[in-house]
C-alpha cells in the first residue's frame, strides 16, 4: 500500500516540472535593425561639420541633397545666414545654398514633412528651406537648440506642412554654434531676413559622401 501511494505521489508531482517550463518567459526580441543612413562631411572654413543622412525616412531629401554633392554644386558656396532665437542667441539655425550661379540649382522635389518621416527639428537637424511646399531646392538649415515648432502640425490653419529634416550632426556642432555666433550685417537682406545674413559669410570649401565616424571607446 505504502509503495502504491508513494507511485501516486510521484505521478502527481513529476507533471508539474514540463507545466513550469512552459510557463517560462520567451526570450527577448531582437531589436529591429536601424534605418539606413549615408554620411557627408562639409568642409568650411571655420572647420569641418559630419551629417548622417536619413535615406531610408526622407528618400526624396537625401536623394536631392545627395545629388548636389555628387555633382559638387556645394563647393564654394556659403553659410550666409544666421538666426538667432530672441532672448536666446544661443538657439536659432544656420542657412546655406546656391546664391551666385541659378544654373547650378536643380528642379524643386516634393515635401516630405515629419509627419511622414518621422523626424523632427531637435538640436543638430539639418532641415531643407522652402517657400510653399514643393518647393525646396538646394537650401539648406541647420538647427541649434530644440525648434519643434518648425515640425508639421496639420491642426494648425495656413500652411502647416513645416520643414523637411533629413538628417543630423554627428560631428561639428562647435563649427555650427561658432557661425550662429558670427557678427551679422545690420542692413543686408531683404523682408524678414534684413539683419540675418551674415557679415563674412562661412565658405563651403568642399561637400563629400564619407564613412561613419570611428567609435570612441569608452
Amino acid at each position: 500500500m505504502t509503495n502504491l501511494r508513494l507511485a501516486l505521489a510521484a505521478l502527481t508531482l513529476f507533471p508539474a516540472a514540463p507545466l513550469l517550463a512552459q510557463a517560462a518567459p520567451p526570450p527577448p526580441a531582437a531589436p529591429a535593425p536601424k534605418p539606413a543612413t549615408v554620411f557627408v562631411r562639409i568642409t568650411t572654413s571655420e572647420g569641418p561639420i559630419l551629417l548622417e543622412l536619413e535615406k531610408e525616412k526622407a528618400p526624396v531629401t537625401v536623394a536631392n541633397f545627395l545629388k548636389y554633392v555628387d555633382l559638387k554644386r556645394y563647393d564654394g558656396i556659403s553659410f550666409y545666414r544666421a538666426v538667432a532665437v530672441p532672448n536666446e542667441p544661443s538657439q536659432g539655425f544656420i542657412q546655406g545654398g546656391i546664391r551666385e550661379d541659378a544654373r547650378k540649382i536643380l528642379p524643386p522635389i516634393a515635401h516630405e514633412s515629419t509627419t511622414k518621416t518621422g523626424l523632427h527639428h531637435t538640436n543638430g537637424a539639418i532641415s531643407m528651406a522652402r517657400n510653399a511646399p514643393g518647393t525646396a531646392t538646394c537650401d539648406f538649415f541647420i538647427i541649434v537648440g530644440d525648434m519643434t515648432y518648425m515640425d508639421a502640425n496639420p491642426s494648425a490653419p495656413g500652411d502647416n506642412q513645416g520643414y523637411a529634416v533629413f538628417g543630423h550632426v554627428v560631428e561639428g556642432m562647435d563649427v555650427v554654434k561658432k557661425i550662429l555666433a558670427a557678427p551679422r550685417s545690420p542692413t543686408a537682406g531683404v523682408g524678414v531676413m534684413k539683419g540675418q545674413m551674415l557679415a563674412a559669410p562661412v565658405k563651403i570649401v568642399t561637400a563629400r559622401r564619407a564613412t561613419a565616424p570611428v567609435a570612441k571607446a569608452p
